[in-house]
């Protein structure tokens, strides 16, 4: 089935579902979502796109981004969506690489002027009002519906170009079909259990690849998603409270704020239908699991596995024994294989390969599987643990440290609310581990005790770690920087490292 008949199907099945909801009232059943979605297709054909063209979007978590989205699907475009956070760089870089004919964005969001930097680049710019509070019309460029091409009728062909966040090197756009962005609801369907009655308020990027996921995932089966275009965590999730979710995420932010709001209401149920938080695009710690299951009431954080390309490959489900110990067993048609500690992946919505193909050959291992980059193994039940990324590690004395396996051990130390681990340049030992912690409350001595060095190697120590893992340099700093999906920018921490001071070195 392609995407459109995705839709198409279930706006004959159930039209007065609600499929989307957002933060101003608006909603859009699965009918309505259809009929909105011609009509764009159609203010796009008026644009010239044509069937096979690329359209690159950059727009925020709105109701315009997924009718965009589906009206891309009906007209046979390819389309690029591109997270609100990238920038010249990026966003240049890509609209180059995939020949844009269309890049659709506000004309500015948040400060920024997304349509100026849009126009630098060539191809034609399509700039929305997305200013100010929205009106009850879709703020998208419409047309008579009944004039268009006809809709696509294959799935295998690729109608979808991802990048990632190239947090190391230029970004690298995923290439996939219809085909396989709808495999990759299997784990959001049949793993968490998303249907009919669940309600998924999302506050991280439509433009993500996981939001396709999971409108695939409402379409098939169900639910409603939430549409918020910002995060505050002082006042966001008292505004999801009142959409009453069952299903909130996905990353250590989100969920720190989820459990302070509950907090705050001093013992009343602020998410009383809530039946599963679940994790993605970065590993929750133990402490936030445990913080989540006391505070809210659910056991734990649900964990879940994908990349770029290969979303969802894995999910834990609310029934499984110790939630966030693993990312869950493989969803539907997904194969592991486990290649000198490194995971490796067939499966239904593997991507077709880079829009740079001189990247395919270090994508595929000789028999076709997907290398992850991701270290980690697979338990007796079928459950996949992921350890660390191969290339985050800290080379010491021509030894591997695992940067994931020292934070999952600095995590625990009752002062530690955050912690990214790097390897820093050293003569002597060519590197050295370096912890760059955010403190919180609950040290030894209270809120704001001081963090040190010989503590948190004491702790280490204590928690088993060999010696030559444990930290040698420690940098205290507010906040880590993070993608609007919870990845630590190694990069920048990397950058910002290398020219300060030194910290306190052991």
């Amino acid at each position: 089935m392609t995407f459109w008949g995705l839709l198409d199907d279930a706006a004959r099945r159930v039209p007065d579902a609600v499929v989307l909801a957002d933060d101003h009232g608006r909603s859009l059943t699965t009918a309505a979502l259809r009929d909105a979605a011609g009509r764009a297709a159609a203010g796009l054909h008026g644009h010239g796109v044509e069937p096979g063209d690329v359209v690159s979007w950059q727009l925020p978590t709105t109701l315009e981004a997924v009718v965009l989205l589906a009206a891309c699907a009906r007209l046979g475009a390819v389309q690029n969506p591109v997270i609100p956070a990238f920038r010249h760089r990026e966003v240049g870089f890509i609209v180059r690489q995939v020949s844009a004919r269309l890049v659709v964005v506000p004309e500015s969001w948040h400060g920024f002027g997304h349509g100026e930097m849009a126009r630098s680049f060539g191809p034609e710019v399509l700039a929305l009002d997305l200013d100010g509070p929205p009106g009850s019309a879709l703020r998208l460029p419409e047309g008579d519906s009944t004039g268009l091409p006809a809709a696509p009728a294959r799935a295998d062909e690729c109608r979808w170009i991802y990048y990632s966040s190239g947090t190391t090197a230029d970004p690298k756009g995923a290439r996939h079909t219809d085909a396989s962005v709808i495999a990759s609801s299997d784990g959001v369907v049949a793993g968490l259990g998303f249907g009919a009655g669940d309600v998924y308020p999302i506050a991280w990027p439509i433009g993500h690849i996981g939001g396709v996921s999971m409108l695939a995932a409402a379409l098939r089966a169900g639910g409603t998603l939430v549409l918020f275009d910002a995060f505050d965590p002082a006042v966001t999730p008292e505004r999801m409270a009142a959409h009453r979710p069952t299903i909130l995420g996905s990353a250590t932010p989100f969920f720190r704020a989820y459990a302070a709001a509950q907090r705050r209401r001093a013992g009343k149920p602020l998410f009383p239908a809530l039946r599963a938080c679940v994790g993605g695009g970065a590993a929750t710690p133990e402490p936030v699991s445990r913080e989540v299951a006391e505070v809210l009431g659910v056991p734990g954080v649900l964990g879940s596995w994908g990349l770029t390309e290969f979303p969802v490959a894995t999910s834990e489900t609310p029934t499984d024994a110790e939630p966030g110990t693993t990312v869950g067993r493989p969803a539907a048609g997904v194969r592991v294989r486990v290649v000198a500690g490194e995971l490796r992946l067939k499966g239904p919505q593997c991507f077709l390969g880079y829009q740079d193909a001189a990247l395919d050959a270090d994508a595929f291992d000789a028999d076709g599987w997907l290398r992850t980059g991701d270290l980690g193994d697979v338990d007796e039940q079928g459950r996949v643990r992921v350890r660390g990324r191969l290339k985050e590690v800290v080379i010491r004395n021509a030894e591997n440290i695992s940067a994931a396996e020292v934070e999952r051990v600095l995590a625990r130390h009752p002062a530690v609310r955050d912690v990214a681990v790097v390897g820093v340049p050293d003569e002597r030992t060519g590197e050295r581990v370096c912890a760059v912690v955010v403190v919180g409350p609950g040290g030894p001595g209270g809120p704001g005790d001081e963090v040190t060095l010989a503590a948190l190697v004491a702790h280490c120590r204590a928690e088993g770690l060999a010696r030559h893992k444990c930290p040698e340099r420690l940098e205290v700093v507010d906040e880590l920087p993070r993608s609007p999906m919870g990845k630590v920018l190694r990069r920048e921490l990397e950058g910002w490292l290398a020219s300060a001071p030194g910290g306190v070195i052991g």
